[in-house]
């Protein structure tokens, strides 16, 4: 039950080169940000990430992708990052591009268990070259496989030293899956609790998902794009 580290750099530092990491938060919502940085500094390479956004050019994501610790990149929204552009563009990196609806089904399934699943989503695009197509009531659907990786890294709200995880609002979107379909899942945390200082009917991810947990510090609240004014008003 001892699931306690010291901080970012011990719970990341069996993490090898080509690992796939999967990494909650939405947008820059509730990203992990210090376990982030403490792979910057271990600077693990060809690495795969699997998160909703690729972060923005110097915060996030953003800055594996400065550092080129990224091979590929599985996400479904990357229009705040010119790195990634840049990347991208010019075949440095691998980009999968998924459906936002199907990513997040991806990543529950894998914690469920479910190996795949059918969904419309992508029907009749590039999405669908090379997959499984059937019919359900003259409606055509796509098989896409459960999405797994080695590490999973979330932050949460507040978490106590068994693993159990609260969430705040936005925060939740994404990283409740995420923690359930890693191998190995590290938790950030802004407030490490005891046990039984968190109410149990207010927990999102039971402890029993968690491999790690620490206390978190130097959060930033960043803005993807702050917007002051509309139509030259």
């Amino acid at each position: 039950m001892q699931k306690v580290v010291a901080n970012a750099d011990a719970a990341i530092a069996d993490v090898q080169d080509n690992a796939t990491i999967m990494l909650g938060g939405f947008g820059l919502c509730g990203i992990p940000e210090n376990c982030i940085a403490a792979l910057v500094r271990k600077g693990v390479k060809e690495l795969t990430c699997i998160s909703n956004n690729a972060g923005v050019d110097d915060f996030g994501l953003g800055q594996l992708l400065k550092t080129r610790q990224i091979k590929k990149m599985m996400a479904s929204y990357v229009g705040e990052n010119a790195e990634f552009e840049r990347q991208l563009l010019s075949g440095e990196l691998e980009v999968d591009l998924i459906p936002q609806g199907t990513l997040a089904t991806r990543i529950h399934m894998a914690g469920m268990g479910i190996p795949a699943f059918y969904t419309p989503a992508g029907y009749g695009t590039e999405i669908a070259i090379g997959k499984e197509v059937r019919a359900f009531n003259n409606k055509m659907y796509l098989m896409e496989y459960a999405l797994h990786a080695d590490f999973a890294m979330v932050k949460a709200w507040k978490g106590d030293r068994y693993g159990n995880l609260v969430f705040r609002k936005t925060t939740r979107n994404f990283s409740t899956s995420i923690a359930k379909a890693g191998t190995i899942t590290i938790a950030e945390v802004e407030h490490l609790v005891e046990p039984g200082e968190l109410d149990p009917d207010h927990i999102h991810v039971a402890g029993i998902y968690v491999h790690r947990i620490f206390q978190g510090a130097h959060y930033e609240k960043r803005i993807e794009k702050r917007t002051v004014r509309i139509n030259g008003k």
